[in-house]
């Protein structure tokens, strides 16, 4: 059985309450349809929203949809990965990063959950 936890996806309506009032880390993903590269950082994000279901979200935000979130955090090269947490600068990276490269560059071990998992 595969437990596909849902990215949900952020407008520029929504992004406030979805992201910068989240009580959890979130990390977010600036996408466009017509991006190749973005097309290979997708799986990455959902095995990252799988592992880390719980304790961080996962969201993306079509930026040709929502231009005004895109102009707000200065996305000027896709795709942009940005991680946001409670009460700090939220930091990004540009281009396509595996799994464990997010981890690392976010420090996303301290909110891993795989305790639950036994």
């Amino acid at each position: 059985m595969i437990s596909m936890v849902e990215v949900k996806h952020a407008t520029d309506a929504t992004f406030d309450e979805l992201v910068l009032k989240n009580e959890k880390p979130v990390v977010v993903d600036f996408w466009a349809a017509w991006c190749g590269p973005c097309r290979m950082v997708s799986p990455e994000l959902e095995k990252l929203a799988e592992k880390y279901e719980g304790s961080i979200e996962v969201i993306k935000v079509d930026v040709d949809a929502n231009p005004a979130v895109s102009q707000a955090f200065n996305i000027l090269s896709l795709p942009t990965i940005a991680f946001f947490q409670p009460g700090k600068q939220p930091m990004g990276v540009v281009g396509f990063r595996p799994l464990e490269q997010l981890e690392l560059h976010f420090g996303l071990a301290q909110y891993a959950t795989e305790t639950q998992e036994s």
